[in-house]
């Protein structure tokens, strides 16, 4: 059984891909018991993305991996791709981050020893004491806070960051969750995953970050995403309420 693996989504990802490959894998040094594999799930970056990845894989042999998909099929399909890959290679702890540094490479550690040390599923929580977001306009920390909030007001989850997307599942976690059975694709993926593993009655612990806005590169954030986690939310829960079991299948 291999222990971490890191899948990281890209999608016209140059300016940062290789630097946070890199910075991943200086981790395996600094904290020796604690190693870290890259899997990059890629939609088909018309910027070179997978190129560069491909390149540093001759340097990184059996520690960075990719998968190639033809085109952008939302966030959540390419967690769920990644998610599947990570278990057929018998990984333990697999990891969800982003590419632009809006995730501190740092954190994995907290992510892994709160999994390490009982937890489920461990969550990078910008929320749990305060606000902590750097370089987002007031108007975005707003929405993302409020979200939270709504979310939580809806399901009755305990969370106080419930579209946090810096997570480590235990792998008991995603081979009990019917990963065929996602229907979100977008960022309420996110919203969606913590709720199922909430009522499997998974343990869910959240662990403090920062989170920094990206420095290089374009958000993939639209109205399209915002309009699914407020209406994809509230059917969500009616779903569970109706029919758990028939949601949890």
């Amino acid at each position: 059984m291999k222990e971490n693996i890191v899948i990281i989504p890209t999608y016209n990802e140059k300016e940062n891909i290789e630097s946070i490959i890199r910075y991943v894998f200086s981790l395996n040094t600094a904290f020796k018991n604690t190693a870290f594999n890259i899997l990059v799930v890629d939609d088909g970056s018309p910027d070179g993305t997978a190129s560069i990845v491909k390149n540093l894989m001759t340097e990184y042999p059996q520690k960075l991996f990719i998968l190639e998909r033809s085109g952008k099929s939302g966030l959540g399909t390419a967690y769920i791709a990644g998610f599947k890959w990570a278990l057929s290679e018998d990984y333990t702890y697999i990891y969800e981050m982003d590419a632009d540094f809006s995730h501190n490479p740092d954190d994995l550690v907290k992510l892994y020893e709160a999994c390490k040390n009982g937890a489920d599923m461990s969550v990078g929580s910008r929320y749990k004491t305060g606000v902590n977001v750097v370089n987002w306009p007031m108007s975005r920390i707003m929405l993302s806070f409020g979200a939270s909030k709504y979310v939580r007001f809806i399901t009755g989850m305990k969370l106080t960051d419930t579209t946090a997307g810096f997570v480590c599942y235990n792998r008991k976690v995603l081979e009990t969750i019917n990963l065929n059975n996602i229907k979100m694709v977008g960022y309420a993926f996110q919203i969606e995953m913590k709720f199922k593993a909430w009522l499997h009655n998974f343990k869910i612990e959240e662990v403090t970050i920062v989170f920094t806005d990206r420095q290089k590169g374009s958000s993939k954030m639209s109205g399209g995403i915002v309009g699914e986690a407020i209406f994809g939310v509230f059917k969500m829960k009616m779903q569970s309420v109706f029919n758990k079991r028939k949601y949890l299948a």
